[in-house]
């Protein structure tokens, strides 16, 4: 037996088939992943995802130290519960982990880490606070649901508080709201519009009984993984890790690098590789051939060399086999996979796929 979120008797009541994740007891699917995921794109659907982990950064120099720990400069945070996505790096410029910040104010921020990463994500923050008057705590007191789709926030909306109602009522993607023990924030991991919300963990499982009464569908890691790799959103350990740089992980657009002065935890090794030029980048496939796209896959293109699939799937929205690979950075519009010994022609793309379950590719 595994850890389990506090929605755990929720998805044993759910009828969910359990399976280990990193450790933790979570639903694969409830019975078809295939519904699940069209739910998501069609409708609403809902995911556990207690078992990211949450961390509050306190303190005096909870700014500056946040500026020197992330890529993206949290300076840009200026209002009340507004996120930002960055990459956390090694000095080599590997990525650590990527996470959402959100800002409660200069001396107040909370962090969403991945559930992969806990440990060591934990111990390297708390090694980078020395010198800075800064505090990093685990925060274990709520359990995470996203609610996600183009009904999700309607649906949502109706089994919260009147108070809860004001306090999202209009807010922007990537902002949050904190209202009676609900930390509510406009985010995802699908393509779809839809919310993240942390619970009071003594009321996981009412609150997720209230959002199935209202149509929402519980969904399980089989559709949060299709659903996400439409939305052309990096899988941490597949798409980068601590051998990878946010330059070849499709990140750079989450790298801060003005003012000059800010220097970050990976910067200078970033400056290098930049100047002796990124010798790869991350693209989205879609197959022209038959099979499907898996990860580690060797990737040619002809004329320029070889790279590698990070990730693949058999798109449901597109009824077509989609994936990551890290291909040279001369790459242009198509490569062939080998697959099972053959070579099938793949289109290379810019990722995403999907977005608001309207196909881009």
């Amino acid at each position: 037996m595994g850890l389990q979120t506090p929605f755990y008797q929720s998805h044993l009541d759910s009828n969910a088939k359990i399976v280990d994740f990193g450790g933790w007891d979570m639903p694969l699917h409830y019975g078809s992943q295939m519904e699940e995921h069209h739910a998501v794109r069609q409708d609403a659907g809902m995911f556990d995802v207690s078992h990211m982990t949450v961390v509050d950064v306190k303190g005096q120099q909870a700014k500056v130290y946040l500026q020197y720990l992330l890529t993206n400069d949290v300076d840009k945070l200026q209002e009340t519960g507004k996120a930002l996505y960055s990459g956390m790096l090694n000095e080599k410029g590997g990525v650590i982990d990527d996470l959402i910040v959100y800002y409660i104010d200069e001396t107040n921020y909370r962090v969403v880490v991945n559930a992969s990463t806990r440990e060591k994500d934990l111990a390297w923050m708390n090694q980078q606070t020395e010198g800075f008057s800064v505090s990093i705590a685990e925060n274990s007191d709520y359990a995470m649901l996203a609610v996600q789709g183009p009904n999700a926030i309607e649906k949502t909306n109706q089994v919260l508080s009147a108070n809860q109602q004001q306090a999202v009522d209009g807010i922007g993607v990537f902002f949050a709201a904190d209202s009676e023990g609900y930390f509510i924030a406009r985010t995802g991991y699908t393509g779809e519009d839809g919310y993240e919300i942390m619970v009071p963990a003594d009321q996981a499982g009412a609150f997720w009984n209230k959002l199935i009464a209202v149509g929402v569908k519980p969904c399980g890691l089989g559709a949060r993984d299709t659903l996400r790799l439409e939305a052309g959103m990096n899988l941490y350990g597949n798409d980068m890790d601590e051998s990878i740089s946010p330059l070849e992980a499709n990140m750079g657009w989450t790298i801060t690098w003005q003012p000059e002065e800010r220097d970050f935890i990976g910067k200078s090794a970033l400056l290098a590789e930049k100047e002796a030029g990124v010798k790869n980048k991350l693209v989205g496939l879609v197959l022209e051939g038959r099979g499907v796209i898996r990860s580690h896959m060797k990737v040619i293109v002809e004329g320029v060399g070889e790279g590698e699939t990070t990730s693949g799937t058999m798109s449901p929205t597109l009824k077509k086999s989609i994936g990551m690979a890290r291909v040279p950075k001369a790459t242009s519009e198509s490569v062939m996979l080998e697959i099972r010994g053959k070579l099938v022609p793949a289109k290379v793309v810019k990722p995403p796929f999907v977005r608001k379950g309207k196909a881009l590719v």
